[in-house]
């Protein structure tokens, strides 16, 4: 099934709501009832949604990185203030 107009824009959407769509997609993948045009059609989603999943994880991964940059500054910060 091709991306249709009531299928939300892969990025508007959360990492779960990408995820989960993701997971539905692989699944009709695995059917294997579509057409090949659908099929093309979904792999094509499916790319989308993995891509979008991975620039989540990624911030995600950045803002953790950063908490625990400023955590262990702050924890050097006040040693040296003792």
């Amino acid at each position: 099934m091709p991306s249709s107009s009531t299928e939300p824009e892969v990025g508007s959407l959360s990492y779960e709501e990408a995820r989960d769509e993701l997971v539905r997609v692989v699944a009709e993948l695995e059917r294997g009832a579509a057409t090949l045009e659908q099929s093309l059609g979904l792999w094509e989603r499916g790319e989308a949604l993995a891509a979008r999943c991975e620039e989540w994880l990624i911030g995600a991964k950045t803002r953790l990185d950063a908490a625990r940059a400023a955590s262990a500054g702050a924890s050097s910060q006040s040693e040296r203030a003792e």
